[in-house]
């Protein structure tokens, strides 16, 4: 019996916050087990579900007999007859339990039922005289008696951090939140659906590594003590993928941890899940097309709509998005025509127009700054906030990155492109650097910015720049936060709500 190997007056020792409720479950837990009742049997054979009852009920033989399970959400004890709503995986569904039908002896174990308790249910299916859809027990049969009450029914978990804390309470609680990750499963199965379609090879990176690159991050470090040696965690799989396109693999994809030893907020968490895909004999003209078509789909396939409300303002994700450049964006928000002045002229005006630059972006020197950082500088405090419909904001300025080709028609920019909704960026994207002599230049310059202290730097990595001598086919490249298009996709306001498991502060 558990009360020989469970002390109920020292509960607490192994049970912190064990309280007198936690002991009245332990107790009943006992009680069952005295009654020959095994509380945690090993398996349970059903064959229906809520969802499949309730929308079938006008076609169900009502001498059908149906045995399904799920977690106790109420329950109402009136004598001789007792009510009990149950939650599977697909909804709720109301139980009636009779103790002239299920007998006595079984009826008196009814009463140590719980909420938060998860049953087994067998019976035959009717609606009551108010138009419920109900099961009528014949047999109730004991899954998982939970010894911790669940929080009150009405108000849940409030507090964000225990929510995150306690994600499994937070699901049973709130059903949106358990709905939230049904819909990040979907969209993950339909991307992947979208892609295959699409003849893209979805294969698999490192997440350890002797070095890092492909996102400009400070990296993750740890050590393989069987190699005795300091390895990277995965800041973005782009370099791996580029190599198997070298190797012979014309369309690939993953989707992947990153991780990124950088800040938290709205938008940002150090682990996050993010999609890669690069095509060969493609150029940034077909990613845009590849990223609102995936986004269109994934949407129609989860939500059956292109739309979605976020904090109270309606977005279209339907194809095609609008397409802007920085530059433009830049002169429509700020009036300073970064494409046609000099990076004097730049800093001339912003010392003008702009006087609390510092506050609002520290770490900038204007005196330092190169004129492509001034302009991602005007474009991410004065443009960003702007796009709210989905739009690509393209042609970055051609210091932004050491993986992107030329711009074709202007040599101050490159083929590059992020898109934006409410504000928020959405991916990135280019016309990938496949000149073996430039890319190596690059990552060389990558590596001594690196050696003078620039953390977000990354190191040279000779096993690319081997591959990309071998020759990389032209290429577009697409990277796409997944987290961020579940905030969209969910109607969360933070990336932490569609995470299952975030991190918290011990």
């Amino acid at each position: 019996m558990y009360s020989n190997y469970v002390d109920l007056d020292n509960l607490s020792e192994i049970m912190q916050d064990a309280n007198e409720l936690m002991v009245e479950r332990v107790k009943k837990l006992a009680q069952l087990k005295e009654n020959g009742v095994n509380p945690y049997p090993y398996s349970f054979n059903t064959n229906s579900n809520s969802k499949y009852i309730l929308e079938n009920f006008d076609v169900i033989n009502s001498e059908q007999e149906f045995i399904l399970a799920g977690r106790v959400m109420l329950l109402r004890r009136m004598g001789k007859v007792t009510f009990l709503n149950i939650r599977d995986q697909h909804g709720t569904i109301q139980v009636y339990i009779n103790k002239e039908v299920i007998g006595e002896e079984e009826y008196n174990l009814i009463k140590l039922i719980d909420t938060g308790d998860i049953i087994g249910v067998q019976g035959s299916v009717f609606k009551t005289k108010t138009g419920e859809i109900t099961i009528e027990a014949e047999k109730i049969t004991m899954l998982s008696k939970s010894i911790r009450p669940l929080p009150e029914k009405y108000h849940g978990i409030q507090d964000a951090d225990l929510r995150q804390r306690h994600r499994s309470l937070d699901m049973i609680m709130n059903e949106d939140v358990k709905q939230r990750f049904i819909n990040r499963s979907k969209a993950m199965f339909a991307i992947r659906e979208f892609m295959n379609g699409e003849g893209f090879m979805e294969m698999e990176t490192p997440i350890l590594d002797t070095k890092y690159g492909g996102g400009e991050a400070k990296p993750f470090v740890t050590n393989v003590n069987a190699l005795n040696c300091e390895v990277f965690m995965n800041v973005s799989p782009e370099l791996y993928l580029k190599r198997l396109m070298v190797g012979g693999i014309d369309r690939v994809y993953t989707m992947v941890r990153a991780f990124r030893n950088e800040g938290i907020d709205r938008t940002h968490y150090p682990e996050f899940t993010l999609f890669e895909c690069y095509m060969a004999y493609a150029d940034y003209d077909d990613m845009m097309r590849l990223m609102e078509q995936l986004y269109e789909y994934v949407f129609l396939k989860v939500k059956g709509t292109t739309k979605a409300t976020y904090d109270g303002i309606e977005i279209d994700f339907k194809a095609p998005w609008k397409r802007e450049t920085m530059c433009n964006l830049v002169k429509k928000n700020t009036g300073i025509d970064v494409e046609m002045l000099s990076r004097e002229d730049i800093v001339s005006l912003i010392k003008e127009k702009y006087l609390l630059l510092e506050e609002q972006e520290e770490g900038l020197d204007l005196e330092e700054a190169s004129k492509g950082d001034l302009i991602l500088f005007l474009f991410e405090a004065y443009s960003e906030e702007h796009l709210i419909e989905p739009t690509f904001v393209i042609d970055f300025p051609l210091d932004s990155s050491p993986l992107c080709k030329v711009h074709r028609s202007n040599p101050e920019l490159i083929e590059r492109f992020e898109p934006y909704a409410f504000g928020v960026e959405l991916g990135n994207a280019y016309s990938e650097l496949n000149d073996p002599l430039r890319q190596r230049m690059l990552l060389h310059d990558q590596a001594n910015k690196l050696r003078a202290g620039l953390e977000t730097a990354s190191p040279m990595d000779e096993e690319f720049a081997v591959a990309i001598d071998t020759a990389m086919p032209p290429a577009g490249g697409l990277g796409i936060g997944i987290d961020r298009m579940m905030m969209f996709l969910t109607d969360s306001p933070s990336i932490r709500d569609v995470i299952a498991f975030p991190l918290v502060k011990r």
